[in-house]
C-alpha cells in the first residue's frame, strides 16, 4: 500500500489532464521539473503512439521510450507494425489500432499498455519530480491495461473523473501485485454484471519487479460523491480533486432536472457546489479545480482546507502544451483582445456530460463545420456497450450515423448536436485522420469557462508566448 498522502509533502499545483495529448509528456515533464504535479492524459494513447510512429517518430522519442518497455517483444512488434522512416506521405490515412471491446484482445492490450508507458516514461525522464496520469471513468474498457502501462513507467498518481470511480483503488491494489484484475463495465439494458478482465502476467510475462502502486485522486463535483467514495476502504481514494462546473472538458450535469439558460447552457445552482467543509472533514487531502488560476485562488483554497489547486487552461495554452501551435496562438490572440468565448455545451459530448467548447474558426464549434462532417465512428473510445436482442453485446455512440445508432436501440433525439470527440480531440494535437476521400478531421477545442484571468496574465508576456514554469511562478505568487 502507498504511504498516506497526509504524511507526504503535497504539491500545491496539479496541472490538469486535458484532451487527447494536450496534456502530453512535454507539458507534464515541465511542470514536474519545477516541483508540482505534472499530469499526462491517458486517453487514446495507443492511437497517439501509433500515429506518431507513422509520422516517422520525430525526435525518436516514442522509440526511445519503447526501448525501455519491460517486454521487448511487444515493443519490437509495435515498431515493426507502425514505424515509417521519414513518415507517411501527406494526406495518407493513418493505420488504425483495434477498437475497445469486452472480448479479450491481446494486441489491443499490448498497444494500450505500451502507449501509456511511453507517455509516462517520457514525462518522467531525467528528473525526480511527480507525474500523474488522468483517465475518464466513461472509458472503462481501456482502463486496466492503460493503468498497468502507466504503472510500469513509474507513474506517481492516477486521477479519474467523468463518473464514479469506485473500483479504481482495488484495481491499483491488484495491478501492483501484479495479479489478475477486473473492472465492472456498464452494459445498457443488462442487469447482469459485465467485466473487462486483465492479466498482467499473460501480457507481460517478463515484466520483472512488481510496479509501485500509485496514489489515486478521484475527481468529484460534489461532497456527496466524496462521502460515498470515502465510505469504505475498498472504494476510498487517497485524495480528491473537487471540480467546479466552470472547469474545462467534461463536467457533471446539474443535479435534478436539466434546465438551460437563454443561451442554451446548463443552469447550475447551490446544490451543484461542493460543501468544502464536509470534504475537509473526511481527512483526505483535496485540491480545487475550475476557475482557480490565480495566486488569490490558491490562497483561498488553502484557507478552505485544500492542499492546493488544479489548473488546466493556463497550461493548455503554454509552449509545452500538446495543442498545435496554430490553434494555441489563435486562442491566445482571442484571449489577449478579450474575445475568447467558451461555451458549456450540454449536447456536444457523446457521453451525455456537458462539455466546454472554445469557439474558434474552422473547428467543430462552428455549426457549418459540424454539418459538413460525415458522421462516422472509427476510433470508438466513447462507444458504450449495450445488450442486443440476441443476448450478445454490441457497441454504439450518439455521434455515429443516426440510422446506425437507432438500429442499435438508441434514440434519434440523443444524436442531436453530438460531436465525434475521439477524432476531434486527436486533431487538436496535429494527429487528426486524413480520409481516403480527402476529408481531414477538424479539431474541437476545450478550455475552462473562466478565462478572465488570461488577459491580465498575458500582459506580462508581450510576445504572447509563455511556458509551464511561468504559470507555476505566477500561481505561487513569485512573479
Amino acid at each position: 500500500m502507498a504511504e498516506p498522502l497526509a504524511e507526504l509533502a503535497l504539491p500545491a499545483i496539479i496541472q490538469g489532464g486535458m484532451g487527447v495529448g494536450v496534456s502530453g509528456w512535454r507539458l507534464a515533464r515541465a511542470v514536474a521539473m519545477v516541483g508540482q504535479l505534472g499530469v499526462v492524459s491517458g486517453v487514446a494513447q495507443d492511437a497517439l503512439m501509433a500515429r506518431r510512429l507513422q509520422l516517422g517518430d520525430p525526435g525518436g522519442h516514442v522509440r526511445r521510450a519503447l526501448a525501455e518497455f519491460p517486454d521487448q517483444e511487444v515493443a519490437e512488434r509495435i515498431v515493426r507494425k507502425f514505424f515509417v522512416p521519414g513518415g507517411i506521405a501527406s494526406g495518407t490515412p493513418f493505420r488504425p489500432v483495434p477498437r475497445l471491446g469486452l472480448r479479450p484482445n491481446r494486441w489491443r492490450d499490448e498497444l494500450t499498455a505500451a502507449g501509456n508507458f511511453v507517455e509516462v516514461w517520457l514525462a518522467k525522464e531525467g528528473h525526480d519530480g511527480l507525474v500523474g496520469v488522468n483517465y475518464l471513468e466513461k472509458i472503462q474498457l481501456a482502463t486496466p491495461a492503460a493503468v498497468f502501462g502507466a504503472m510500469l513507467a513509474g507513474v506517481d498518481y492516477v486521477l479519474m473523473g467523468a463518473g464514479i470511480p469506485s473500483e479504481i483503488p482495488a484495481l491499483l491494489d491488484a495491478l501492483a501485485v501484479p495479479a489478475k484484475a477486473e473492472l465492472s463495465v456498464t452494459v445498457a439494458g443488462s442487469d447482469d454484471r459485465h467485466i473487462v478482465a486483465f492479466d498482467p502476467a499473460l501480457l507481460l510475462a517478463s515484466a520483472g519487479n512488481p510496479p509501485r502502486r500509485p496514489r489515486f485522486l478521484a475527481i468529484v463535483s460534489s461532497d456527496v460523491l466524496a462521502l460515498y467514495l470515502n465510505r469504505s476502504p475498498i472504494t476510498r481514494p487517497d485524495g480528491f480533486v473537487v471540480e467546479a462546473p466552470s472547469a474545462g472538458g467534461h463536467s457533471a450535469p446539474p443535479r435534478g432536472r436539466l434546465r438551460l439558460d437563454d443561451t442554451g447552457e446548463p443552469v447550475y445552482g447551490p446544490r451543484d457546489r461542493a460543501d468544502l467543509a464536509k470534504v475537509a472533514a473526511l481527512g483526505l487531502p483535496f485540491w480545487l479545480a475550475g476557475g482557480q488560476a490565480t495566486p488569490e485562488a490558491l490562497a483561498d483554497a488553502r484557507a478552505a482546507g485544500a492542499a492546493g489547486i488544479q489548473v488546466g487552461t493556463a497550461f493548455a495554452l503554454c509552449r509545452e502544451s500538446g495543442m498545435t501551435p496554430e490553434l494555441r496562438r489563435r486562442l491566445l490572440s482571442d484571449a489577449a483582445d478579450g474575445t475568447l468565448e467558451v461555451r458549456n455545451d450540454p449536447y456536444a459530448s457523446p457521453t451525455g456530460f456537458p462539455f466546454k467548447v472554445a469557439k474558434a474558426p474552422g473547428t467543430l464549434s462552428e455549426e457549418e463545420v459540424y454539418a459538413e462532417r460525415p458522421r462516422l465512428c472509427d476510433l470508438g473510445y466513447l462507444r458504450t456497450p449495450y445488450l442486443k436482442a440476441d443476448g450478445g453485446v454490441g457497441y454504439r455512440c450518439p455521434a455515429e450515423p443516426v440510422d446506425d445508432y437507432v438500429r442499435k436501440g438508441g434514440s434519434a433525439a440523443d444524436t442531436t448536436g453530438r460531436r465525434c470527440l475521439c477524432n476531434a480531440l486527436t486533431a487538436d494535437v496535429g494527429l487528426g485522420q486524413h480520409r481516403r476521400d480527402g476529408y481531414v478531421e477538424p479539431p474541437l477545442l476545450t478550455l475552462g469557462q473562466d478565462v478572465s484571468f488570461l488577459k491580465g496574465f498575458l500582459d506580462g508576456f508581450p510576445s504572447g508566448e509563455y511556458g509551464a514554469a511561468d504559470v507555476v511562478r505566477h500561481l505561487l505568487g513569485a512573479r
